[in-house]
């Protein structure tokens, strides 16, 4: 069975510069994954739960890269929809159990074309990458985050990335930031600093993640800046027993806590 860890938003996500490519440095979750298995029954198709892949996605990734899928089960641990990586995590995991050889660079590519956009989970560390989700290419490997303790859940109804969409906020100071940033207490300050401009410019007005950032005494906050993924960033063994109930009574739901960073 192939394994493919997704993600839960990004620490920061936004163009560089007015007019410049959008990118990303993602949050990296180990906790949360697409499993895929090959059913040698003689039956084809792709057994997804949720349902998470088009038929056309999948059409495109198989023709990208020449696979022949057979039956194929799928299971997705994460929300499509959820800023969480479900869709990319999908198709690497498809590409993986179907044999492909490709590399890194040639899967990104092949994700690219199936759907458009895509999250850097076929890399080896897609947190130490300025990622270009609409061109599927690292745009230079980056520090990666100290290790953290996130705790989070999913704010709001499900968000679909649309490749087309590159209305975010100019970034490139955070960007520039975060190559000298060595504390867990700066990366968050990035992070919300992040979140919070994507969330004035592109909503949700009632998202309360800050707020109970602050209460908690968290060090800062992470979103999906397309998608509902919401978490809280605390220091390894910080986080207070209070966190995952103020997160329920808030209106978030699969509240789940998960360590990253450092390579986690």
């Amino acid at each position: 069975m192939v394994r493919v860890a997704g993600h839960f938003g990004e620490w920061v996500q936004g163009r560089v510069g007015p007019g410049g490519p959008l990118a990303l440095v993602t949050v990296s979750c180990p906790a949360l994954a697409v499993t895929a298995r090959v059913e040698k029954d003689g039956s084809a198709g792709i057994d997804q739960r949720p349902v998470v892949l088009s038929p056309e996605a999948i059409a495109r990734l198989v023709a990208a890269l020449g696979l022949s899928p057979g039956r194929v089960v799928m299971r997705a641990e994460m929300p499509p929809g959820g800023g969480a990586g479900a869709s990319t995590a999908a198709l690497v995991a498809l590409a993986r159990t179907c044999g492909s050889a490709a590399g890194p660079a040639e899967i990104a590519a092949a994700c690219l074309a199936a759907e458009g956009a895509t999250d850097p989970l076929m890399m080896p560390a897609p947190d130490a990458l300025l990622w270009a989700p609409r061109a599927a290419r690292p745009l230079r490997a980056v520090p990666p985050p100290p290790r953290a303790e996130i705790v989070g859940g999913f704010f709001g109804p499900p968000i679909a990335t649309d490749p087309a969409d590159l209305d975010f906020p100019d970034v490139q100071d955070l960007i520039e930031s975060w190559g000298a940033a060595r504390s867990l207490s700066r990366i968050a300050w990035i992070a919300s600093t992040s979140a919070r401009r994507t969330t004035r410019a592109r909503g949700p007005k009632d998202d309360p993640t800050a707020e109970i950032a602050r209460e908690l005494g968290a060090l800062g906050w992470v979103r999906a800046h397309t998608g509902s993924a919401r978490g809280l960033i605390f220091a390894p063994g910080t986080v207070p027993p209070t966190a995952e109930p103020a997160l329920a009574a808030a209106g978030l739901t699969g509240i789940m806590r998960f360590a990253t960073g450092g390579r986690a």
